[in-house]
């Protein structure tokens, strides 16, 4: 039976109340016991009518809807190396937004994409601080592309963003024609795994 099956399919969230804090840190992979080097984001910037919302990108020719409600979207079969991608959510005025869905799918430790099922696809809901955490592998190389996370950010039924993101580092980054620098990630290396931290600002407003 495929891992996936019985994993809650996305659902649109109710109304939710929002709670103070901008503040990041990475939490434990799994085992539980392997705990890991802290990681903060900055402390959020000052935001103003002028602060700039994540640029949009395209979703590509692999999207599928109904990502099932999950944090790890890790395979056994697969060999790729772990990635740890925890977000922040916040509007223009640097509010954390709870209850957003965050969907993310990218290809496995080959740059191959499943079109069939849900391998390497998942979604959350940011807590009341705008966070998700999800546990996943750096990408294999897909043709004509660097390797590369895809997200899409939906709130009250509504799409609100739609982009991609990048690693730090990669060869293929000035080459790859929808390349953004302001969509990097801030990772760093651990021994077993690497991590990732990133910042969507949206056009909106808490719920």
């Amino acid at each position: 039976m495929n891992s996936t099956e019985n994993e809650k399919r996305l659902k649109i969230p109710r109304r939710q109340f929002i709670a103070c804090g901008v503040a990041m840190s990475f939490m434990p992979w799994v085992p539980v016991a392997a705990r890991y080097e802290d990681h903060r984001l900055p402390l959020t910037p000052q935001c103003d009518s002028q602060k700039p919302v994540t640029p949009a990108q395209t979703p590509g020719p692999f999207y599928l809807p109904n990502s099932p409600e999950r944090s790890d979207l890790r395979e056994p079969s697969d060999a790729g190396k772990p990635f740890l991608l925890q977000t922040m959510v916040v509007n223009r005025d640097c509010v954390p937004l709870q209850g957003v869905i965050v969907e993310l799918w990218h290809a496995d430790g080959q740059g191959r994409y499943d079109t069939k099922g849900y391998r390497y696809r998942g979604m959350q809901l940011t807590t009341a601080e705008g966070r998700t955490l999800f546990k996943a592998i750096k990408p294999g190389l897909y043709p004509g592309r660097t390797p590369h996370f895809h997200v899409r950010l939906w709130q009250e039924g509504q799409l609100q963003l739609t982009t991609q993101l990048y690693f730090q580092g990669m060869t293929q980054n000035e080459r790859d024609f929808l390349f953004n620098p302001a969509l990097l990630m801030q990772e760093q290396e651990n021994t077993d795994h690497h991590s990732g931290v990133f910042l969507f600002v949206i056009d909106s407003h808490p719920v």
